[in-house]
């Protein structure tokens, strides 16, 4: 009997908790706070924000959101392994930012990393949904690399149904000759 008295004031509490309660992540917030810096890297004043987020990183040390940014700075400026570090540190903190691993990726991609490029672009596509054409075109890109040419056709056809025209360039060319797009094609007209 008491244990049906105080059931409704238990749901009554959580269903206070859940909507009085701040739902907002914490790369989220970060991403408010240090709008400034964004707008400085959105503007091309690289160095401008990179000081800007090393100067942030003292007062909030484990801000992905700030290494990220910070990261994309020295990339850049051509500083891959600071750019690296970076990328690092910020998915070390929130391992949820597929920026982070689209860009890691590229750079294990221009050093001939291909299986380690690889595996940053699936992390970059699980935590991004799929819905990213530029990250399914990476990851196609690694995969035709490493000689996984019917996984990589799948991607650049995922890709060009998300509106990448670079993917669909690709599935052109050799080794694929259209043959993805042909099956979008009958797809799309059914």
């Amino acid at each position: 009997m008491e244990v049906a008295v105080l059931i409704p004031f238990l749901i009554l509490y959580l269903v206070i908790r859940y909507f009085a309660g701040d739902h907002e992540t914490a790369s989220g917030k970060d991403t408010r706070r240090f709008a400034s810096g964004i707008e400085l890297y959105k503007a091309g004043k690289f160095r401008e924000a990179y000081d800007y987020f090393d100067t942030v990183l003292r007062e909030y040390p484990k801000s992905a959101v700030a290494y990220a940014y910070r990261g994309k700075c020295s990339l850049a400026e051509g500083n891959i392994h600071s750019a690296l570090y970076n990328f690092t540190q910020a998915l070390s903190y929130d391992n949820t930012l597929s920026e982070c691993y689209l860009e890691k990726g590229k750079i294990l991609l221009s050093q001939q990393q291909y299986r380690d490029a690889f595996r940053e672009y699936d992390k970059a596509v699980w935590f991004s949904h799929g819905n990213n054409p530029e990250i399914l075109r990476e990851r196609g890109i690694a995969r035709m690399r490493v000689k996984l040419y019917r996984q990589s056709s799948a991607d650049f056809a995922r890709a060009v149904e998300l509106g990448d025209e670079e993917s669909c360039n690709i599935l052109m060319q050799p080794p694929f000759y259209g043959v993805p797009l042909k099956k979008i094609n009958s797809l799309k007209s059914r």
